[in-house]
């Protein structure tokens, strides 16, 4: 069973892996865009200033210049809250970095509903859906502020082309270690089960958690795959899941629409048809909230899966 070590971000995660990518590859360099320590790419750049570029609240026009980088032999880093780094510089990513392949990494910061008082302008909750439809581009969601650390890492060391790595601004439970191996396009069995399977992603990892060890108490034996690479994603782990439990619940802090539960019904549909049931905002923008207040409004809490898991499990 997975115990909190602490209270900690995701965006920590991502700042402490880009520090530790600039120690040990000198081409890497990062652009900010104004909003620099709130997504923790000062790291970078009190360690190597002379690498760092601020350009202003000027996001698309990063992406060029990330692009030119890249082309240059660098790898460029671009981070910015995910509304802005998926959503307003979609144009820029899928013509200069997807179309040419290049090895820019973008960060998108802030997502989710969890966001919480910025409300719905600031609330990623398209982004996955965007970057995974776009050819060339590798998309990472990792649960806790030790895996996007990796996420972040191996988003250079395993990824030739385009990534884009998903992370958070709210202190969240950090339940990993970094000997949990972390491999791109690969998932994870963090429980065992028999009954139905969890596939959940991001900061829903540890509420799906939550679910299975609850339910595990009423004897019902729950499966929970913590699925970190949304594309590309792992069918095998998938496929042997429905296969074995015969019942799937996915969950995402992001719309269910074009997201984790659709990528993983898209590998369903055509190996192994099961019941599925998807947890995540439902075509519907956010709101300004706290943000246990907004994630338990919108049914993305641990008790929302049980009960999603529970009324599956009827109909097996």
């Amino acid at each position: 069973m997975f115990t909190v070590n602490q209270l900690k971000a995701t965006r920590f995660g991502f700042g402490e892996g880009l520090k530790a990518l600039g120690e040990k590859y000198p081409q890497i360099v990062a652009l900010g865009t104004d909003i620099t320590s709130s997504v923790c790419m000062n790291f970078f750049k009190e360690a190597f200033p002379e690498r760092f570029f601020s350009l202003g609240i000027a996001e698309q026009n990063s992406v060029g210049v990330a692009a030119g980088l890249a082309l240059a032999g660098k790898i460029p880093f671009i981070a910015t809250y995910g509304v802005f780094s998926a959503l307003r510089t979609t144009d820029q990513i899928r013509v200069s970095v997807c179309y040419n392949n290049l090895p820019v990494k973008i960060g998108g910061a802030h997502a989710g509903i969890s966001v919480g008082s910025d409300g719905a302008t600031h609330q990623a909750l398209e982004d996955l859906a965007i970057m995974r439809v776009l050819p060339n581009m590798t998309v990472l969601s990792p649960c806790d502020a030790t895996q996007t650390k990796l996420a972040t890492i191996a988003s250079v060391e395993q990824v030739n082309g385009p990534a884009y790595i998903r992370f958070g601004r709210e202190p969240v439970p950090d339940f990993t270690s970094e000997d949990l191996k972390f491999e791109v396009g690969k998932g994870q069995t963090f429980k065992e089960g028999k009954d139905i399977t969890i596939i959940a992603t991001g900061h829903l990892v540890w509420e799906a958690l939550q679910a299975a060890y609850e339910l595990k108490e009423q004897n019902i034996n729950v499966r929970v795959i913590n699925m970190h690479t949304i594309k590309p994603i792992d069918e095998d782990i998938i496929i042997k899941a429905a296969k074995e439990t015969g019942l799937i619940v996915t969950a995402e802090e992001h719309q269910i629409i074009g997201g984790l539960g659709s990528a993983v019904a898209e590998i369903l549909v055509k190996f192994a048809p099961v019941p599925v049931r998807m947890i995540g905002m439902n075509d519907r923008f956010g709101e300004s909230g706290k943000p246990e207040e907004l994630l338990n409004k919108y049914g993305m809490k641990a008790e929302h899966i049980k009960i999603a898991v529970k009324e599956l499990i009827k109909k097996k």
